[in-house]
């Protein structure tokens, strides 16, 4: 692949739609077409970013509970630095970044779920990211009745985002399928309900055309 395909691909969904088992399975294909693929998550991606992730998602204490808005400002400190350190120079040097959550996770979660709305979420997003957002988005849709036993599922302690309630998950949700509904040619909604393979067989056909586009310069 040339420097002027780097392309930025976040993966988002909310809790048990097996989005982090979907990103890494794209990295595995696209590398298997020969794109020089870099792997991250958020919050985290960076050595300082992860210890940030740390914070928000085990930090919080009965005593002291993390304040919504703080969480928010946390969840952009974090991406700032990822950003510089490690998605903006991937990218210039030509490469695909693959990231496992972005700022649509900040709209569905804080926004949507916490409440917090899209307002200071839009202010926030200019002053961490400038122009920067993602050339593609794969989100994993699935209802919540679908994913909460698939939660329940997993071995481990639970982070503060796991424990939350269905109605918590439903509104993040309706908040990931108004992005979807509002940035049609930036997010594939992708039905995350059936098995891992079906799932997959759908994400390779939308990274197909992404990489036709790429290569005939359509992008």
């Amino acid at each position: 692949m040339s420097a002027r395909s780097g392309l930025f691909l976040t993966f988002e969904g909310a809790e048990g739609v097996g989005k982090s088992t979907q990103a890494r399975l794209a990295a595995e294909f696209l590398r298997s077409r020969g794109v020089q693929v870099v792997e991250t998550r958020e919050p985290g991606g960076t050595a300082m970013a992860e210890r940030i992730r740390e914070l928000v998602l085990h930090g919080a204490t009965p005593d002291e509970p993390l304040a919504p808005r703080a969480e928010l400002l946390l969840m952009f400190a974090a991406r700032a630095q990822h950003l510089a350190a490690k998605i903006e120079p991937a990218l210039a040097a030509g490469q695909w970044v693959i990231c496992d959550r972005f700022t649509d996770a900040t709209e569905a979660y804080q926004g949507s779920g916490r409440g917090l709305g899209e307002r200071v979420i839009r202010q926030l997003e200019q002053i961490a990211q400038g122009n920067r957002r993602p050339d593609l988005t794969l989100l994993l849709d699935a209802d919540p009745a679908v994913t909460g036993p698939r939660r329940s599922s997993r071995g481990g302690m639970q982070d503060r985002f796991e424990r939350e309630d269905e109605a918590f998950f439903t509104r993040v949700r309706a908040g990931y399928l108004e992005i979807a509904r509002r940035e049609p040619g930036r997010v594939r909604l992708v039905d995350a309900s059936g098995p891992i393979a079906d799932v997959q067989r759908c994400i390779e056909t939308v990274l197909v055309e992404a990489l036709e586009a790429r290569t005939s310069g359509r992008e």
